[in-house]
């Protein structure tokens, strides 16, 4: 009776590791698979189509958009509390609005003078601890969002996938924050200090340079 009921236990976990094994299978056939479904919905945003790829890729290709970005990050950790993650969370989101002004074709004059400009400003934030309240620092970074916003709408063409196109810049633009905010952490120690305020000096020298650039070419 005994040896009968524990060849009915042995019997039943043998069914259900199988259940589990199919199950397992299962899942990873649907890991495979599902990635090979959104990769054709977002692939093409990797030519420029404006996918979700596109906008992941487009916050990275110029060197004003990416300093200016890791600066944001840097200013809300060397402010702190609640700057650390107010000032990461609100850039990408009003930048959403200024990339909505570029969708729908409203311009902007001098555009490249002012995101150059922004890394210069944020930079020097960072550079020389500048510590605004945060109400200040908060309408500063609203405004360059709007200015580093505005390429991304702008850029998004008639045919390409407006939510995937936001989600992906949106998301790329808070990877580029958060490693600001990580390298910002460094501020705690005075080694760190240095690095981080040499690191803001960097993003000023680099927005004085394409500056240059943006009053060349636009005057």
């Amino acid at each position: 009776m005994h040896y009968a009921k524990s060849a009915n236990d042995k019997s039943h976990s043998i069914k259900s590791s199988r259940h589990r094994t199919r199950f397992l299978h299962a899942g990873i056939l649907g890991l495979l698979f599902v990635p090979g479904l959104v990769w054709a919905h977002v692939e093409a945003g990797v030519s420029g189509s404006g996918g979700f790829l596109s906008g992941v890729l487009h916050p990275v290709t110029g060197l004003d958009h990416v300093v200016a970005m890791v600066a944001v990050g840097l200013w809300g950790a060397i402010l702190g509390a609640p700057a650390i993650w107010i000032l990461p969370i609100a850039f990408p989101l009003v930048m959403t609005f200024g990339a909505l002004l570029g969708v729908i074709g409203i311009p902007i004059p001098n555009i490249e003078i002012g995101i150059a400009t922004s890394g210069i400003i944020l930079g020097a934030m960072v550079a020389t601890n500048a510590r605004p309240p945060l109400v200040i620092a908060f309408l500063l970074i609203s405004l360059f969002a709007i200015l580093h916003g505005h390429p991304h709408g702008d850029a998004l063409p008639d045919f390409g996938v407006p939510i995937l196109y936001t989600a992906g810049f949106v998301i790329s633009t808070g990877l580029l924050h958060l490693a600001g905010v990580l390298l910002g952490l460094l501020y705690c120690w005075s080694a760190g200090r240095i690095v981080v305020r040499g690191t803001g000096s960097v993003i000023a020298l680099v927005g004085c340079y394409y500056l240059l650039i943006a009053v060349d070419l636009t005057f």
